[in-house]
């Protein structure tokens, strides 16, 4: 069954951690299997695709970037996720931690950080979509049984109805993937492919 129509006047896009060290094949954590699923998703090409689409239908778009900040571990040791994080990897400012070549944020879009694994967390993006009238979410980025989850989870509680474009999503490797999109979140949110999103905004 194909997407609903998606109005751009309540959906916005949130792209989550597009990062060099996150999918780069010289990126901090491309021996975890990293880089490699993001090409074996084509997750690059098909979150541009997506975020084309957002653009063009004048939706709201927020980029969102997890970094280590130096000094302290700001970023906390409570979970192990929180201590593969620094001091070095995804550090702020570094080329790590920049959104990769081609995805970069145009005006009007923002970047938000963060130290935790939901967009949500520990920033204003609740607060700015309410603002904006947003009801809808479309989910696409790094990882996906982390960060995408936690925040897919945070969105559905907020009361946002969230749509998570699996093609345009990756982890380490393809078992993880389906954990996610194939039962983690399947009464969390509505599966679909960048495809169907590009239609949807169309």
């Amino acid at each position: 069954m194909a997407l609903a129509a998606l109005d751009p006047a309540t959906t916005a896009l949130l792209v989550i951690d597009m990062q060099n060290d996150n999918i780069h094949p010289e990126g901090a954590f491309a021996e975890t299997g990293a880089a490699a699923h993001a090409e074996q998703q084509g997750v690059i090409e098909h979150v541009r695709a997506v975020l084309t689409a957002a653009r063009t239908a004048a939706a709201p778009v927020f980029h969102n970037r997890v970094v280590s900040y130096p000094g302290r571990p700001f970023g906390g040791s409570s979970a192990p996720i929180f201590r593969m994080i620094g001091p070095e990897s995804l550090k702020f400012g570094s080329w790590g931690a920049a959104i990769v070549d081609g995805l970069e944020p145009i005006d009007g879009e923002l970047v938000l950080d963060r130290v935790r694994m939901s967009a949500f967390s520990g920033t204003s993006l609740d607060v700015m979509l309410r603002n904006l009238g947003v009801k809808t979410v479309v989910i696409v980025g790094v990882w996906t049984n982390m960060a995408v989850e936690h925040t897919t989870r945070d969105a559905a509680d907020l009361g946002y109805e969230v749509v998570v474009v699996s093609d345009a999503t990756s982890t380490i490797n393809a078992e993880w993937q389906q954990a996610a999109v194939g039962f983690a979140l399947t009464n969390i949110a509505t599966i679909t492919e960048a495809s169907e999103v590009v239609s949807a905004f169309g």
